[in-house]
């Protein structure tokens, strides 16, 4: 939906999951969906808020979702840097862009987390708009080798 710019449709149906999620029902949770986690939530909202061009909710949702994140969930956080990096290249910030883009490559490259990486590598012509700015030779050298 919010591919499609269906803002409305869409913020329903984050509201509505967050809702269920959130929901003490006391009844089992259904096997497909026993991993899904608040952070799980918050890391496909972003997205999705993305689509939408809601850049500073966006934003608060990847702070909020990164506290909710253990440790052991450390390819999530990749893409949560990943996602914050695209907000920051919407916001012409390109400097915090590279900053979170290139923790996000570096890290993912690091544990093997492949959809990371193409991410971060999806955001390369973007960045070669800001080629001069700090940080973003040393990513653009990185996510291109």
């Amino acid at each position: 939906m919010a591919a499609q710019g269906e803002r409305r449709g869409t913020l329903r149906a984050l509201a509505a999951a967050e809702h269920l999620l959130n929901a003490a029902s006391g009844e089992p949770v259904p096997t497909w969906a026993a991993w899904l986690s608040e952070a799980d939530l918050a890391v496909d909202s972003v997205q999705s808020l993305l689509s939408l061009g809601d850049i500073r909710s966006a934003h608060q949702l990847i702070r909020d979702g990164q506290k909710l994140l253990p440790p052991s969930r450390s390819k999530t956080k990749r893409i949560f840097l990943a996602y914050q990096a695209k907000s920051h290249l919407d916001l012409r910030e390109p400097e915090r862009a590279a900053a979170a883009a290139r923790e996000s490559l570096h890290l993912a490259q690091r544990i093997g987390a492949p959809r990371c990486v193409r991410l971060v590598r999806d955001l390369v012509p973007d960045f070669e708009n800001y080629a001069t700015a700090q940080g973003v030779p040393e990513l653009l050298h990185k996510a291109t080798e």
